[in-house]
């Protein structure tokens, strides 16, 4: 059997991205690194052969835009330009999840800071106010009163740009000195962790301490529900525990890093993602087969 050629599109080569090779190695598959600073993609000429192609950029536009590329010329990619776009953008994140009745923390969007507020008083301080792209938790504000909220309303009108004109505001959830992350492939969540730390920002690039978090049937159902509305692939869902609603879907994830929570899960995480990701290859080859002879 002709082994499977799979292309990993990265900025940084980080642990994570050094896991994944090595596992999609182990595993029999011809892997060929694809730095995005170098790529020249032209659109004019056959595609080059991979089976799959997985997309671990640190760039959300450089890693959307060359996951567009290689979806147009007909490889499959893990996660899929919808997927991306999708989880780059929290607001979308949002109104998806919302639609799908996914329980969340509350939030109302403003387009000016006078609705935005608006938007704080609605809810109801302490509010939290993000950007709606970013990651690592960058931009976050926990905002105690109207007098700080304007204050931070002030320097994002002077600041300007994309990113800072949709205001994403969010009831602040208190968490018990922790959160979760829950790491789903297709739409099996194979492991999870807390996050701890003594600062309300609890990501693990900003200094969170990762633990086991039991996978319970709670916690499965509620990623599972996570994955089929976003149509599967491989995503880290961040919940928070809500003394009186349970768990809250609060971000989704679909570059994850997962390097810290290998030892405390016990969990080959890299392992499970190059399976799916070569499951997914498989499926694209047997898909034209199956068409053909219904």
């Amino acid at each position: 059997m002709e082994r499977l050629r799979v292309g990993v599109v990265y900025g940084v080569l980080r642990a994570e991205e050094r896991l994944l090779i090595a596992a999609l190695e182990q595993r029999g598959a011809v892997v060929e690194r694809l730095f995005d600073r170098q790529l020249r993609l032209d659109l004019s000429t056959p595609p080059p052969r991979y089976d799959v192609v997985i997309e671990r950029s640190v760039s959300q536009l450089r890693g959307l835009h060359v996951a567009s590329v290689f979806e147009a010329w007909g490889v499959p990619v893990v996660n899929s330009t919808r997927i991306l776009e999708i989880c780059n953008d929290k607001l979308r994140t949002t109104a998806l999840l919302a639609a799908a009745g996914i329980p969340q923390p509350r939030v109302v969007v403003a387009f000016s800071p006078e609705e935005a507020l608006a938007a704080a008083e609605q809810l109801g301080y302490p509010v939290v106010i993000k950007p709606p792209l970013g990651s690592w938790g960058r931009l976050l504000a926990r905002v105690h009163s109207r007098r700080t909220a304007e204050e931070l309303l002030r320097h994002k009108r002077a600041l300007g740009g994309f990113h800072h004109g949709t205001i994403y505001v969010q009831e602040w959830v208190p968490k018990p000195g922790r959160d979760i992350r829950a790491f789903v492939v297709g739409e099996e969540t194979i492991c999870a962790i807390y996050r701890t730390s003594a600062h309300w920002v609890t990501n693990t690039a900003r200094g969170g301490r990762a633990s086991n978090c039991p996978v319970t049937p709670e916690l499965a159902e509620l990623c599972g529900r996570v994955a089929r509305a976003l149509g599967g692939g491989v995503l880290a869902v961040d919940v928070l525990e809500h003394p009186e609603r349970g768990l809250l879907v609060n971000e989704v994830n679909a570059t994850m890093e997962f390097r810290n929570s290998i030892a405390p899960t016990g969990v080959d995480i890299p392992g499970r993602v190059a399976d799916y990701v070569l499951a997914v290859a498989r499926a694209a080859q047997t898909a034209p087969l199956v068409a053909a002879r219904g």
